[in-house]
């Protein structure tokens, strides 16, 4: 934390002053050693100004980045951690550093995914700075620390810095890359912050300049990040930074971290009742035997409203046949009749609308609290997100297998726009990407929810498809 500025330097030499019935030598030796401590604190005082000077300068030198959103639970809580670093950074008597909101600098939709922005950053900082600092609105930030942290590391060259993960084995969503040993290439947790220097930062948007983004999905940001900066050799390696940590605020490590997480799942006040979430199941006439046993067995207890949606009726689950063919891809035609039935059929009271796969797993009690967080007389649209063509103008998605929660004011806009399927087994995530892309509704990101699970994150989630296992470093 800052140090303490404020009081006055005179207070410990007049409690070292002497009664005044003291002998005069006594006086004299007493006045003598209080003139030196005084002497000895106004040098210590001089010292901390020097260093407090050379932490401005380098404070100056830093511009921090916080990847925030434009739902108003999270830019108030970006905003909030601006505010943090702004006071801490007063508390040093010095100039304020600069501070951005990536929802803020948001031209396109892809400003979140942070390498269209390294153009904007190079002109604007890439003269009169050294480092930028990535966070997520949760991280906190030890000012001093993170400055003493930095100066190890020469700003004059190319640093890639974080707190390491890698894959204990080779993913999907990361391609299978390095599929003979996955735990060699390291990419950064965001939640504990990340850093670039600026040599990087203008190395990167001129490569960028040259060879503009392609036209591909966006799945998992950190682990691309790190593969681009790599650049198959040709770039820096993550360098691992103890500092930079993901530590609870109130955990004994944090006397050693630069930087700190506050928690997976916030805490916004009570839960939003059972009666506020109707969940919709997808499934087909396939999976009747299978898969519905489970979520009956494992989640459905605790939801108050849950309605299975199939190609076929079976009275024994029940499910519900909407009129739409099942289909072997996509689902976007059952995906908007649940939308048009729950608007239609569904009571007015009930703002939340939840869609899941039949292989989806739901802590509903948590999906409860987390939801206490948002207002949802706005139009909501949460969970994974994802993201296709970002660097040419293409859309976020919200990533349909880890589940997706509608707020009946979405739905309603959306419906109301008549944006629709192209065609019945279109990808139903991307077209409700497409669709709220084209009305302006932002998708809102949640890391609770999991198209693919980290093993060592699951007891927190809300969302679960399936298993891969990631590991810190």
């Amino acid at each position: 934390m800052p140090r303490e500025r404020g009081g006055s330097w005179l207070l410990p030499a007049l409690l070292l002053l002497p009664p005044l019935c003291a002998p005069a030598l006594a006086i004299s030796v007493a006045a003598e050693d209080a003139k030196e401590q005084i002497e000895r604190l106004v040098s210590q005082e001089s010292e901390k100004s020097g260093k407090s000077n050379k932490i401005n300068i380098e404070l100056q030198e830093i511009v921090f980045v916080i990847q925030s959103q434009s739902n108003s639970f999270h830019s108030k809580r970006a905003e909030d951690l601006e505010r943090n670093i702004l006071k801490q950074a007063e508390e040093l008597g010095k100039e304020l550093p600069r501070v951005l909101l990536i929802h803020q600098m948001d031209r396109h939709d892809g400003a979140w995914t942070i390498l269209p922005l390294m153009h904007d950053f190079s002109a604007s900082y890439g003269r009169n700075s050294s480092w930028i600092f990535f966070c997520e609105e949760d991280t906190r930030i030890q000012i001093v620390k993170l400055l003493e942290t930095l100066r190890r590391f020469d700003k004059s060259k190319e640093w890639f810095l974080g707190k390491a993960l890698y894959d204990e084995e080779s993913t999907i969503i990361h391609h299978y890359a390095f599929a003979e040993n996955p735990t060699i290439f390291k990419f950064p947790d965001f939640a504990a912050g990340w850093a670039l220097s600026i040599p990087l930062v203008n190395k990167l948007a001129n490569k960028l300049k040259s060879e503009p983004l392609k036209s591909d999905f966006t799945i998992d940001l950190k682990h691309e990040i790190a593969l681009y900066i790599w650049q198959k050799g040709n770039g820096p390696h993550l360098t691992p930074v103890p500092e930079f940590c993901t530590d609870d605020l109130n955990s004994y490590k944090a006397v050693n971290c630069a930087t700190m997480f506050s928690n997976f799942l916030p805490v916004c006040g009570d839960p939003v009742k059972k009666e506020d979430i109707f969940v919709a199941v997808k499934t087909c006439r396939k999976f009747h035997r299978d898969r519905i046993p489970i979520v009956k067995q494992t989640w459905e207890g605790e939801a108050a409203i849950v309605e299975y949606y199939s190609d076929y009726a079976e009275t024994s689950i029940p499910t519900i046949d909407l009129g739409v063919p099942n289909t072997e891809r996509g689902h976007c035609g059952k995906t908007f009749a649940i939308l048009e039935r729950f608007l239609n059929h569904s009571s007015s009271k009930t703002p939340w609308l939840v869609i899941v796969d039949d292989d989806t797993l739901i802590s509903i009690f948590r999906l409860r609290k987390l939801l206490s967080c948002y207002d949802p007389n706005e139009p909501v649209f949460l969970g994974e997100r994802y993201g296709y063509g970002l660097g040419t103008g293409g859309y976020s998605y919200i990533t349909g297998g880890g589940g997706m929660v509608f707020s009946r004011e979405a739905i309603q806009k959306l419906l109301a726009s008549k944006c629709q399927c192209y065609s019945n087994d279109a990808p139903d995530d991307m077209v409700l990407g497409m669709c709220f892309s084209g009305l302006g509704i932002p998708i809102t990101h949640c890391p609770l929810f999991h198209q693919i699970c980290d093993v060592t994150f699951c007891q927190e989630i809300i969302f679960l498809d399936y298993y891969i296992p990631i590991k810190n470093w």
